[in-house]
């Protein structure tokens, strides 16, 4: 496999993401970011000349938000493989879509289905027969029980915990610290101890 990668994206969360690619002996080809004011990132020149991705292969999407990972998943060819952190508890028989980055100390166990272009977070951790799909945010610390469902573009916030057999609907947002004891609908934004409905997450 080619091993020169170059990222959409120069934020905080892509110097996490670059760091990965720099330990699992990627050569980081381009930097590209729509911020003019942002010219580096650990080092490394930014380009704003997003003309130039048409001629890039394994374009990895570092983009803490979801919706942007969404629509610059549909205008660029991404890379068909995945950054994985050598600290991740990866269980053999978890399946993971391309494009998904996993960060340090995150586990991941049996039988969990994990879609495409997805984040799993600084020690997240998701049990057994969970399914994340696409463009999904599982913040650091988020712990999830067995046989959750956590439907396309929903984040689940820093330290949030969601019990087992519960589904998180698609595009809504888990607040921080929040325990979700049960079903979440489409683009509801929860939040506390239990979570409760706070607003809508208008997209």
């Amino acid at each position: 496999m080619d091993k020169k990668v170059c990222f959409i994206g120069a934020g905080g969360h892509a110097k996490v993401v670059i760091e990965i690619a720099e330990i699992l002996d990627y050569e980081i080809e381009a930097i590209y970011d729509q911020n003019t004011n942002v010219n580096s990132v650990l080092n490394y020149p930014v380009s704003h000349h997003f003309e130039n991705l048409q001629f890039q292969k394994n374009v990895i999407l570092a983009l803490g938000n979801n919706q942007n990972r969404k629509s610059n998943s549909e205008l660029f060819s991404t890379a068909q493989f995945n950054l994985i952190h050598p600290s991740v508890v990866l269980s053999k028989s978890a399946e993971v879509g391309f494009g998904t980055v996993m960060m340090a100390g995150a586990i991941v166990n049996s039988s969990t289905k994990i879609g495409k272009h997805c984040i799993v977070n600084t020690s997240a951790s998701i049990d057994h027969d969970c399914v994340i799909e696409d463009f999904v945010h599982i913040s650091p610390k988020a712990a999830l029980a067995g046989n959750v469902t956590v439907r396309e573009g929903a984040q689940v916030g820093i330290g949030a915990c969601v019990k087992q057999n519960v589904t998180i609907g698609r595009w809504a947002v888990i607040g921080a610290g929040a325990v979700v004891i049960k079903d979440v609908p489409d683009n509801a934004i929860m939040v506390g101890n239990p979570a409760k409905y706070l607003k809508n997450n208008i997209l």
